[in-house]
């Protein structure tokens, strides 16, 4: 069991414990199993001081030490108001449960900062043309930044949210995309893959994934180097009520002349060299599950075609604007420019 040196069986006594945790620099706390498996609580060394001043001692099992009641969260269903009970309390390891109540994996809340009930797809199929030559033997996702390839930047912000549950849209050298991230496991993720047989745009490849684990979906660019806070983000779509939350990246011109508003031949109002701001999209999307429902299968069919769909299906769509660092590293220039301000970029 990956997670062997912090578990132990509810009948071993203190001085195990106590070991175990002296032992264990990484976690401060122990996860209780009975002999079939079961976890049945959890405990620190405070729970072990309380005991000891109740009168327990040595010759006690660990069962007697475990308190009442303990935090856990169940496999796929991560509630956003325990979630915020977790972090309030200042709580920094919690065991994920399966349903027969064997642990599925530790959640260390000193490495991620909350659990959004989210499935990531992660666009990685394209061909990188405007980087050639670059990209003539390496795919752009795997072009590094920094000593490392752009693709891992985007697999650290999904899991600093707790988003585990990852695939990757691939087509254009394929292989050496899946050889280097494998399954995940490295990164403390689940990662699968589904193939784009040809090029089928920046949404359309969603539509080959046959199961998903939550009832929302993140899709997101593979060439983008951001920490956009994907919290604020999934909050806004459901304070909102929304179906869709797309993010977007101000764009600010400035129009270096008097700019006249008229109706007709009467002009109403003079503004002097105006700032306007427009909203570009940044290829990143959160939306409900069903409305995938909405993409045509094995047809070309990009993330800006699905935003019209739905926004003439009269669906809510909703725009995120992007206060943190983010750059489409599309160009040679922006390359550059990821190279550079890679120094400072921090998740």
């Amino acid at each position: 069991m990956i997670y062997k040196n912090i578990v132990i069986n509810d009948g071993a006594f203190l001085e195990k414990a106590l070991l175990k945790l002296s032992n264990n620099n990484l976690f401060k706390t122990l996860i209780v199993e009975d002999r079939s498996h079961k976890v049945v609580g959890t405990i620190t060394d405070g729970d072990i001081r309380r005991g000891l001043i109740s009168g327990l001692s040595n010759n006690n099992k660990i069962s007697d030490f475990l308190p009442s009641s303990f935090v856990f969260l169940k496999k796929g269903f991560y509630n956003q108001d325990k979630i915020k009970l977790i972090l309030s309390k200042k709580i920094q390891i919690v065991p994920v449960l399966n349903d027969d109540k064997t642990l599925f994996k530790i959640i260390d809340f000193n490495k991620v900062k909350t659990i959004l009930p989210i499935d990531a797809v992660i666009m990685a199929g394209g061909k990188g043309v405007r980087l050639l030559p670059l990209t003539k033997t390496t795919p752009k996702p795997m072009l590094k930044i920094g000593g490392k390839p752009i693709i891992e930047n985007n697999l650290e912000l999904l899991k600093i949210y707790g988003i585990t549950q990852v695939t990757i849209s691939v087509n254009y050298l394929k292989e050496k995309i899946k050889n280097h991230l494998k399954n995940g496991s490295k990164y403390n993720l689940e990662i699968s893959y589904v193939t784009e047989s040809s090029a089928l745009g920046t949404i359309a490849g969603i539509k080959k994934i046959k199961f998903f684990y939550n009832d929302y979906i993140l899709v997101m660019n593979s060439d983008l180097l951001t920490n956009i806070n994907l919290e604020q983000m999934f909050n806004e779509l459901i304070s909102n009520n929304g179906d869709i939350i797309v993010a977007t990246k101000d764009y600010k011109v400035q129009i270096p002349y008097g700019v006249l508003e008229s109706i007709g031949n009467k002009i109403i109002a003079l503004k002097e060299k105006p700032l306007y701001t427009f909203f570009s999209n940044a290829g990143i999307y959160i939306f409900k599950k069903e409305l995938i429902d909405f993409i045509p299968k094995d047809t070309y069919f990009n993330a800006t075609d699905f935003i019209q769909k739905l926004i003439s299906e009269n669906k809510k769509v909703l725009n995120y604007s992007i206060k943190n660092y983010w750059l489409d590293v599309g160009s040679h220039e922006d390359f550059s420019k990821a190279q550079e301000e890679i120094s400072y970029f921090k998740l």
